[in-house]
């Protein structure tokens, strides 16, 4: 169990990324009919000579429904300001129903969840046509934090889903890469550390289905993807510990592909996306490795 030390500054951490205001997009597109079937586009801030790289977003919470979008958007502002095109992508969450034994509303949809994050995956590219001119989607690079790092690692390994999965590819993304932050990207391990509290088992629709349902969605079974790939975790990290982004590397060495490592000391969950803190411009440098 973390200390009273690590809680409150978990917590000054949380506070200080929610308390910064929402950041209205230059346009928003539907990729669905249902409400959350939508995805924000921020353009490149800037005199821009040539077309910027697109940053695909997927905002974390735990896959639950009080946690949207809009908290994100500090971030992705952010990355418009230092050049990106960005597209914040929403999509559905947990039930507001308790989950058992809980007091908190359950973590994802299953298979709505997963639905979304394709559909707005192949939706993508005409709506930036539209929302984006100035996006140069040969050079996207997708990112999520923590529930949305896993969401963002499992887009890009659509193409090794089971034969049955409705979300598979033939091919591989066209992605220049994932930077995965603080990505709940080892659901067994995970659960073993009881992680947002058991939030990968919610989401997978329960422990009776959560074996079954692992070769679905968890990024340690989707491997070696083929695309670059590179995870950012702070070492203070209590909401999903380092051990996690530790099992997804290991995992993906024994499958032969080597995943970017960066263990951030003095770092916790939240300061990867709030703009004020250093550990944001990391992410922002690690995505421009990628992009360009």
């Amino acid at each position: 169990m973390p200390d009273d030390a690590a809680v409150a500054r978990d917590a000054a951490e949380a506070e200080a990324v929610y308390s910064h205001p929402v950041v209205e997009p230059d346009a928003t597109a539907a990729y669905g009919e249902h409400p959350d079937q939508v995805i924000d586009f921020y353009a490149p801030r800037g005199d821009l000579a040539r077309p910027a790289p697109l940053v695909i977003a997927l905002h974390g919470g735990a896959w639950r429904t009080p946690y949207d979008r809009w908290h994100l958007t500090p971030f992705v502002d952010f990355l418009a300001r230092r050049g990106f095109a960005v597209a914040n992508v929403e999509y559905r969450r947990g039930s507001p129903i308790p989950a058992q034994g809980g007091t908190g509303p359950v973590a994802g949809r299953w298979p709505e969840t997963f639905d979304d994050v394709a559909a707005a995956f192949d939706a993508l590219p005409s709506l930036v046509r539209t929302a984006l001119p100035s996006a140069d989607a040969r050079r996207t690079v997708v990112t999520g934090h923590s529930a949305g790092g896993q969401l963002a690692l499992w887009a890009a390994a659509r193409h090794l889903l089971p034969a049955d999965a409705p979300w598979r590819t033939d091919r591989p993304a066209p992605l220049r890469g994932v930077v995965a932050l603080a990505p709940i990207a080892d659901f067994k391990v995970a659960e073993e550390l009881g992680v947002c509290g058991g939030a990968a088992s919610q989401l997978l629709g329960g422990p009776a289905k959560f074996e079954a349902r692992l070769p679905y969605a968890d990024p340690a079974a989707l491997l070696p993807t083929g695309i670059a790939t590179a995870v950012v975790q702070g070492r203070e990290d209590i909401g999903v510990p380092q051990a996690v982004a530790e099992a997804y590397a290991d995992a993906a060495a024994k499958a032969g592909e080597v995943v970017g490592l960066t263990l951030l000391e003095d770092v916790g969950h939240f300061p990867l996306i709030d703009p004020a803190a250093d550990a944001c411009a990391v992410v922002a440098e690690e995505i421009a490795q990628l992009a360009y």
